[in-house]
């Protein structure tokens, strides 16, 4: 098996390199991830100027661009065969709800998905995380079940891991993304020249995080596995807007 690893936090990460470590027995590692952090960057293209890859290990590479820069380069011409399956992370914070809107993790693995390949990205569910090993172990769990039985299609899984031990898991269960209310606002700074700057806000806290919602799964000890797609368009809005252009 050949296995893809990206993520947003940037090659050096130790959530990257902890994750390439527990699923090495497993499959071929190709490791292609950003020069540094580029938390938020969703999917964004670098289409101003040529990137840099840069090898530092064996099968090893980073890239001066975006997560998404990153995977599609691996998979249109840096590497020799396509992977088995893609995954991104283990980024250091969680990618729930509203969050996969923004985030790069979740950008890199749907890069690997768009062209067909089964991906998974996996966060902990807090910042400053401290158990990494635990969403490993999560990983390789997965993986080698897709081994034992593939899924029936392509499919892109967004997984959030409590930052608990391992043993004190309580599962993994099937979620839909929940909704956060919005975000704290912006904070307005001066730099000592007199410049005003902008740090944006804190995300909002969980607004829809009932059962069976992913904010509900980890403030529970569960893991949360969330299928998610690409497909933007709100189909049950079709009819209504045809009938509005209509009249």
């Amino acid at each position: 098996m050949r296995i893809l690893l990206s993520n947003d936090d940037g090659y050096f990460a130790p959530g990257l390199n902890i994750l390439a470590q527990h699923l090495a027995p497993l499959a071929e590692i190709t490791i292609v991830a950003p020069e540094r952090n580029r938390s938020g960057a969703s999917n964004s293209l670098t289409l101003d100027r040529p990137l840099r890859v840069r090898k530092t290990g064996e099968n090893a590479y980073y890239v001066d661009g975006t997560p998404t820069d990153c995977v599609h380069i691996a998979l249109t011409g840096l590497m020799k065969d396509l992977p088995d399956m893609v995954i991104s992370g283990i980024n250091d914070g969680a990618n729930m709800g509203d969050d996969t809107i923004y985030s790069g993790t979740v950008a890199a693995a749907m890069e690997g998905y768009l062209l067909d390949i089964p991906s998974i990205a996996i966060s902990m569910s807090q910042h400053n995380s401290t158990h990494f090993e635990t969403a490993a172990k999560v990983a390789v769990e997965l993986v080698q079940k897709h081994l034992k039985n593939a899924f029936k299609s392509p499919a892109l899984l967004n997984v959030n891991v409590p930052d608990i031990p391992y043993d004190q898991l309580k599962g993994k269960v099937i979620t839909r993304l929940g909704k956060r209310h919005k975000a704290e606002p912006v904070m307005q700074l001066k730099t000592p020249r007199g410049e005003t700057v902008y740090w944006v806000g804190a995300a909002g806290q969980p607004n829809d995080g009932g059962e069976g919602t992913d904010f509900y799964a980890v403030a529970n000890n569960q893991v949360s596995i969330s299928p998610i797609q690409v497909d933007l368009t709100k189909h049950s809005q079709l009819s209504e807007m045809q009938d509005w252009l209509n009249n």
